[in-house]
């Protein structure tokens, strides 16, 4: 999970980067820790020779005629094969507690990362155009679509409790459309290739991505220990678990459109009217696998690739650089993407594009052989590129008319079937 030697190098580094998320430091604890695992190694090293030499010598002295020697380094080796195997007792022991604080612990920051407690503290990077002005109160999505009878919690909430909807028809089929038109984008414009993974997930999968152990209440487990991803995150960057890369494969950019599940759990009393907030919703995901010196690059040029999405959208959106206090654990640095949803009057986010370093790739052991022929661990990068319900959320806001209807974006129009606007009527 992380380079005990670069903490034993870097303990006031590592405390300081634990402070700024408001967490304890560890470093001491950590050291500790080692140094007991360590000192258990090494007498089991020399255990481990005191008890091969014996067994040498057992052999001479038979040879010898030496009984009495004999017996007696028997018993020294019965002995020291029981304090050996103590010893690797104790050693895993140690070894799965140190293991088990670097597990739960979050992933360093970047130096550029903003301080802060919460999203009010997040800083605006950039803007990208300004909110319409409408002769009419702009309505939220959920009056919009109930209103044109496309869009029913009531009858969701039947089939399967809070926090689901029902979409049919045309509102049905411009989600369909966002998620096309965002995998064409990606993959005929971006680079990114097109993914269709495993929806249900091991559990090591989601330790490799870091939202086990400390986030399993966020996510729906099986009976049989498979859990429903909470994003496609999960299934692309496991792509390269337990991997060796050449130099020459990096980078590798992955996207998949897929439905996500995630339990809310720490979100009662949030959102609960419409689509913002869902246990089931449909995202694309973009994943990117780097070198090391090439990762804040991509971050950047991932953060432009969502940004396409939307500027096609001809959605306005503002990109927020995320402080230390609402950074997710794993990441290293995320820039937010905010819509601006009209009904709502607010931005509200839309993409979260992220830098993971190489927290992620040690949890799956994902390595490459850099130019050197030198084994590293990767980097890997992750964002929504961008969320389809959001983003249908945004499309039916902003565009949203007078009389209720909804305008279609141009983009999107040949997805449609060429239909320019959604009515009562369509």
């Amino acid at each position: 999970m992380f380079d005990v030697k670069w903490i034993r190098a870097n303990p006031e580094a590592f405390d300081a980067s634990l402070k700024r998320r408001g967490a304890e430091p560890q470093s001491a604890q950590i050291l500790a820790l080692d140094d007991a695992r360590k000192a258990t190694v090494q007498q089991l090293n020399e255990w481990q020779e005191t008890r091969n030499a014996s067994s040498k010598q057992i052999g001479q002295a038979k040879a010898q005629g030496d009984e009495q020697k004999a017996q007696a380094l028997l018993s020294q080796v019965a002995d020291l094969k029981s304090k050996v195997q103590l010893g690797e007792e104790t050693e895993r022991a140690q070894t799965a507690e140190l293991n088990d604080l670097l597990a739960g612990l979050p992933n360093l920051l970047l130096e550029d990362v903003p301080e802060g407690a919460d999203e009010s503290d997040n800083v605006e990077k950039s803007r990208f155009s300004e909110p319409r002005h409408y002769s009419f109160k702009p309505k939220e999505h959920y009056e919009l679509g109930e209103q044109l009878g496309q869009m029913d919690f009531e009858i969701a909430a039947k089939i399967a409790g809070s926090r689901f909807v029902v979409l049919k028809n045309q509102i049905a089929r411009l989600e369909r459309a966002l998620g096309q038109y965002m995998l064409d984008l990606h993959t005929s414009e971006h680079g990114f290739t097109e993914v269709i993974a495993p929806l249900l997930v091991r559990s090591e999968a989601l330790f490799g991505t870091g939202q086990l152990p400390k986030f399993s209440e966020d996510a729906f487990q099986t009976t049989d220990d498979r859990w429903l991803i909470p994003t496609s995150e999960v299934s692309l960057t496991n792509l390269v678990r337990e991997s060796m890369l050449s130099h020459e494969e990096l980078p590798l950019r992955f996207t998949s459109l897929t439905p996500c599940f995630r339990s809310e759990a720490g979100s009662a009393g949030r959102d609960t009217r419409g689509m913002l907030r869902q246990h089931q919703f449909y995202k694309v995901e973009m994943v990117a696998v780097t070198a090391p010196d090439k990762s804040l690059q991509e971050h950047e040029r991932m953060l432009g690739c969502a940004e396409a999405v939307m500027k096609g959208l001809d959605i306005p959106y503002r990109v927020m650089r995320l402080c230390a206090g609402d950074m997710g654990a794993t990441m290293m640095r995320t820039f937010d993407i905010e819509a601006w949803l009209p009904g709502q009057d607010a931005y509200r986010e839309i993409s979260s594009v992220s830098v993971a370093g190489d927290y992620q790739a040690r949890r799956m052991d994902a390595r490459y052989r850099d130019e050197n022929g030198k084994p590293q661990y990767v980097h890997t990068l992750n964002g929504s590129g961008v969320a389809t319900g959001r983003a249908l959320i945004a499309v039916m806001e902003n565009y949203q008319q007078e009389d209720g209807s909804i305008a279609i974006p141009s983009v999107l129009q040949p997805y449609m079937g060429g239909l320019s606007e959604i009515s009562a009527a369509k």
